[in-house]
């Protein structure tokens, strides 16, 4: 009897397992469900170029923004890309091309990265450099 119960147990605990791999699995694909962009974008019109990388879970967009912005948050401003909070220490993005990233709700934040580096000033405060390659990635 006892090994029969220890078996049903088991059972039980592989299919929780599983469930729980089915529903992360589902949850890391949902965070896109609310992207303004799925494919890699041109957007503007101006005289400075700016390559944007947006990464969230598995997944990459890249923009190709003109602009006649000098800030690579200002350039982001302007098409809606980014939303945030802004306090004395800056903007705090919370929302890039639709997708949130909160760490107070899931831990979760937009890390700044300039030519694969993680920057060492925000959006806001970044002048944009022409061939820099600018990435935002959802992080944990």
């Amino acid at each position: 009897m006892k090994k029969a119960m220890y078996s049903v147990s088991l059972v039980l605990m592989v299919l929780l397992c599983v469930l729980n791999l089915a529903a992360c699995k589902q949850a890391a694909t949902d965070v896109w469900k609310d992207a303004i962009y799925t494919e890699d974008t041109e957007l503007g019109e101006g005289a400075t170029t700016l390559v944007v990388e947006v990464k969230a879970e598995d997944k990459m967009v890249t923009f190709t923004i003109h602009t006649d912005k000098d800030v690579v948050g200002d350039a982001l401003l302007e098409h809606g890309l980014i939303a945030g909070d802004k306090d004395e220490y800056g903007l705090y993005v919370k929302t890039v091309n639709g997708i949130l990233a909160d760490y107070d709700v899931d831990r979760t934040y937009w890390g700044f990265y300039i030519d694969g580096e993680y920057a060492m000033t925000g959006v806001d405060a970044t002048t944009i450099t022409e061939g820099a390659t600018y990435t935002l990635e959802r992080t944990r």
